[in-house]
């Protein structure tokens, strides 16, 4: 990390000025003039680099454990509560707010700047964790996590957005390696803490945690953020905007969710929740193109880079989570696996994606053509999908090993699609880009949710409990039609990842702003 810090520091006068990036050719341009100073006062030492890291790390670890610690919890919060039934609402409605307020915070960063609204969102964050711990009935456990939602939905955007004001493009795909693998380390440990806290101390301490480390976070960051480069535009809010769009967002998120399970997709509430979806789409856009400052510009999401960096990331980190939801029920009926092993044997899946993550972020600091490591990644994990489907059922080590060697390639995508993202739009609105592309991740992975489901209820029949406590529900399936099912899902998972690919291929390659390294390997 110090050698990128070091090259960062010495080839600072090679950055373009964020003013001269700001005028692309795409013609995604606004006015700076009532702009506040782009430069810092005085540049970052290495040791602050350092600090602001570990504590945009730790506040990641926060919102992306809160997604999955909650699950393992959920009976022994059912049995206190005597609720089981609205049970599954402690986790919509996280995710629900977490979804719908990404673009929001990534917007409002760019206009109130990255230290207030960090402050908010880690505020409302904390502020939800306290008030699910000490809730006295399932009511309000349910809307105190959507409050913490709110804070978290808000954390991710404005961390990557902190750490695109502090390093370079060329060098931030080094870091956000390093935030892939906080995700992924919270991702297989939530489920771990969340257990032991419920079953041995007290599930409240699930959320109790949240304070210290929520507020270490804010104790390392806030006296560092002075020093950081300013981007951010004062102007007026396009609250109504706003509004729409997280009203969009929340009709489709619970079409996603419920379209196939608890209702028909072709039922009477999934319709008409379909079509409040429509309605509110289309009244966001009319409003953001008659709007002079819409809350988000929507030329900024069109150009030769963005949208295919958008699709490229969806389309991946729909078949990873696809996969993950959808996997364990494999697990339990091809190879009678326990519930636990079925967690366990999720690892090459989640856990392995960092490393091509962190081998694609090596590769922006080093190569000029370095969206070709995301096409070969891509075209890999493409493949690796084909081949489940035909060659399925393979051995369980097996198995698992092609699992891992796809996991590989999806990671490869995320950091090129953030960075390219980052780097095509003008400074000031980074963070509005960004909350974007987190929004549209988030949609895309619970379309694929949804997705591979519709195909293995469409397969298997009715019933199938995906996602949810298995029990003795599964023990009618045949495992020759579980594989049969699964082999659409691969297929499915293939062509995903095959239009991640394309995506790359007709993203436009633009030259990441930073120091040259002298040991270009593509030259």
């Amino acid at each position: 990390m110090t050698e990128f810090e070091s090259q960062r520091r010495e080839a600072a006068e090679d950055v373009p000025s964020p003013v001269a990036s700001a005028a692309s050719p795409t013609g995604e341009v606004i006015e700076l003039d009532d702009a506040p100073p782009l430069t810092p006062a005085a540049p970052l030492t290495p040791a602050e680099v350092r600090a602001i890291l570990l504590s945009l790390l730790l506040a990641m670890f926060l919102a992306a454990l809160d997604q999955t610690i909650v699950a393992t919890a959920l009976p022994t919060i059912g049995r206190q509560f005597h609720d089981v039934g609205n049970l599954s609402w402690v986790i919509t409605a996280y995710l629900l707010a977490s979804t719908a307020v990404a673009p929001v915070f990534g917007t409002l960063s760019d206009i109130f700047g990255r230290r207030a609204t960090i402050i908010t969102a880690m505020g409302l964050f904390i502020a939800g964790s306290v008030l699910c711990a000490l809730a006295p009935n399932i009511s309000v456990l349910i809307v105190a996590r959507g409050l913490q939602g709110l804070g978290g939905g808000g954390i991710l955007p404005i961390v990557q957005t902190v750490i695109s004001d502090v390093v370079s493009p060329r060098e931030r795909g080094q870091y956000q390696a390093y935030f892939s693998g906080v995700w992924v380390a919270a991702s297989i440990g939530g489920p771990v803490i969340g257990g032991v806290f419920a079953e041995h101390l007290h599930w409240s301490l699930i959320f109790w945690i949240n304070l210290p480390l929520g507020v270490g976070a804010l104790a390392l960051l806030l006296p560092k953020m002075g020093k950081i480069p300013v981007f951010h535009r004062r102007r007026k809010v396009d609250w109504l905007g706003g509004l729409l769009l997280m009203a969009a967002a929340v009709a489709m998120m619970l079409v996603l969710t419920w379209g196939g399970t608890r209702f028909a997709w072709s039922s009477p509430t999934i319709l008409s929740m379909l079509g409040a979806a429509a309605l509110l789409a289309l009244s966001f856009v009319w409003h953001a193109l008659r709007n002079p400052e819409p809350f988000l510009p929507l030329p900024l999401m069109g150009g030769t880079v963005v949208p295919y960096a958008m699709a490229a990331g969806g389309c991946a980190i729909g078949v990873l989570i696809g996969l993950t939801v959808s996997m364990p029920l494999y697990y339990e009926v091809v190879y009678g696996l326990s519930a636990s092993a079925s967690g366990l044997a999720l690892i090459p899946i989640v856990g392995v994606s960092v490393l091509g993550a962190a081998f694609a972020g090596r590769a922006t600091t080093r190569w000029t053509h370095y969206k070709r490591v995301a096409v070969v990644g891509n075209s890999f994990a493409a493949m690796m999908c084909l081949g489940l489907a035909v060659a399925t059922p393979l051995p369980l080590p097996l198995l698992l090993a092609v699992l891992a060697l796809l996991s590989v390639g999806i990671g490869t995508v995320f950091p090129i699609s953030l960075v390219s993202i980052q780097n095509a739009v003008p400074r000031s609105q980074v963070g509005t880009a960004t909350g974007a592309m987190n929004f549209f991740r988030q949609l895309m992975a619970s379309f694929a949710v949804a997705a591979f489901t519709a195909i293995l209820l469409a397969t298997l029949g009715g019933g199938v409990p995906i996602g949810r406590e298995h029990g003795d529900a599964i023990a009618a399936i045949p495992p020759d039609a579980m594989i049969a099912a699964f082999r659409h899902v691969f297929v499915a998972s293939a062509a995903l990842m095959s239009v991640s690919a394309l995506c790359m291929v007709l993203m436009e390659e633009r030259p990441l702003a930073g120091p040259d390294v002298a040991a270009d390997l593509a030259e």
